[in-house]
This record gives C-alpha cells, structure tokens and sequence, in this order.
C-alpha cells in the first residue's frame, strides 16, 4: 500500500493511545487540509500492509487504529485488511474520510462496504475552510460528523456516536 506516513503513539486521532495510519492519496483536495503533502496519489511511500500490522501491534499500550489521509476510502482493501487486524486484537477502529457516510453507502464496490463494516466510528464530510472551528473534537470544520458505525450500518442512516447528537456547533 501506499502511505505517507504513521504515528505510533497519537492522543489526537481519537480517545487513547491511537496508532494513527495516514494513507497516500486523496481525491477531495480539499482548501485548508492540514495534509496536503498527502494528496498526491503517487507521493509517499509504499509499504507492506503485513509491515503496518507489525508495527501496529508492537506497541501493547496501544488502544485503537486510526486511518487518515490522504483518503483510507482510496484504498479500501489494504485499510480493511490493517482495520482486521486491529479488530482481532481487540483494537478501536476509527477512520476519517472526505466522503459522507451516505455517499459511502452508495458506492456499491464490495470492498468499500468491507472496511466500512470494520469502522467503530467514522469521522465523515470534507474539510471545509469556510466551516472550521478549533473549538471541536476529532474534527476540523462543523459539517464533519463522528459517527458511530455499527448503529449507522444497522440503520442504513447515519447515526451520530453518543455524546456528538446535540445541534450546534456539531449540526451540518
């Protein structure tokens, strides 16, 4: 897979001590990103998904996976294969993502569908410079959503995680 990056030890990806995987590649470029560096689909490095996993799990202290970007939707199979890993050692998987939840439903390629269902929780929607606010958690501009998966793919709508329900500065 391609990468830019990883981060063993991140407090900011998520509640815990996140290993924090930012992917290569990113369609949305969008003004503002705090990645840019990440956008090019031919920049950054490549790298085994079986090194990521190896790396991922030597740190016992480690609470969750974070998958950033670039864009992890751009490469659903290998991030659904690291998120797998992650799950089976009873790791939290959160991912950020340009698209929406509802546009991720709607793209019918199976391995989209295969990392979603890999998510515990989903930061959704683009980074919109218009919208950004340093006053929210796990996210940069207000029409971003934390959603929390499995209630959201059981539903077949977006669900909000608890605590991220209320309108406001939260609201789209």
């Amino acid at each position: 897979m391609r990468i830019a990056s990883y981060v063993q030890d991140s407090i900011v990806d998520g509640p815990g001590l996140r290993f924090t995987l930012f992917v290569q590649g990113c369609p949305h470029g969008c003004p503002g990103c705090h990645n840019p560096t990440t956008h090019d689909f031919h920049g950054g490095r490549e790298l085994a998904v079986a090194d990521v996993i190896s790396v991922m799990l030597s740190n016992p202290w480690t609470d969750g996976l974070t998958l950033s970007g670039g864009e992890p939707f751009a490469q659903p199979s290998a991030c659904a294969e690291i998120a797998r890993a992650a799950k089976q050692h009873g790791l939290s998987v959160w991912a950020y993502t340009g698209y929406t939840f509802e546009q991720l439903l709607a793209d019918r390629r199976p391995e989209i569908a295969v990392l979603l269902s890999q998510c515990d929780v989903l930061v959704d929607g683009p980074f919109l410079l218009e919208r950004r606010s340093l006053s929210l958690r796990w996210r940069g501009s207000t029409n971003q959503r934390v959603l929390d998966v499995p209630a959201s793919l059981s539903t077949g709508r977006a669900v909000p995680l608890a605590g991220y329900e209320s309108p406001g500065a939260d609201q789209r």
